[in-house]
């Protein structure tokens, strides 16, 4: 098993754009795996890499017994919305009803390159949307009405996780040649 620690919300890789994942080999699919344990161990319904401190484009997920990942997200958004609560991994205890579309048709493709193409509706979209704003450097705080906001971001003050601060940022100072530290 290799679950990783997730970082937590005020970590600055969480606000950051993920790269596109531009090969498909055994590094991405260690990615996936650790993806995997961590969210299956947390328990939570998506991780997105990002919250592993991973910028690439990259989420596993786990609704209603249905347990996959995608990597690239394309999404197209149904025109319907739903309005219900969402908690995220990176906001340990937090939960908020936030407005989301009812469906969408997500297209990627798994850790071997090859396309896939899901289509979920209700919590599924749900978490498809979720993961894909955290690919984005959006939380779902970031969707709440004024008032909801206002109120999370009390919360995130108050939470002894909150108190922690951002993690101190090691750079090194040799030419890493664009792969992580």
């Amino acid at each position: 098993m290799s679950v990783k620690p997730i970082r937590l919300f005020g970590d600055p890789v969480l606000r950051m754009t993920a790269q596109p994942v531009t090969t498909f080999d055994l590094e991405l699919r260690t990615l996936v795996k650790d993806l995997t344990d961590t969210m299956l161990e947390a328990p939570g319904a998506g991780l997105a890499a990002p919250q592993l401190g991973v910028s690439l484009r990259v989420f596993t997920y786990n609704v209603e017994g249905e347990l996959g990942h995608l990597i690239n997200p394309e999404l197209t958004l149904s025109d319907e919305s739903q309005d219900g609560p969402e908690g995220c991994l990176s906001l340990p205890g937090l939960t908020y009803d936030c407005e989301r579309a009812y469906g969408v048709v997500a297209r990627g493709f798994n850790m071997y390159g090859d396309p896939v193409t899901l289509d979920g509706t209700q919590r599924l979209a749900r978490c498809i949307q979720h993961e894909t704003d955290h690919l984005d450097g959006i939380i779902f705080v970031d969707r709440l009405d004024a008032e909801r906001r206002k109120e999370a971001m009390k919360a995130i003050r108050e939470a002894d996780w909150g108190a922690q601060g951002a993690p101190r940022v090691k750079i090194s100072p040799h030419d890493t040649f664009g792969r992580a530290l």
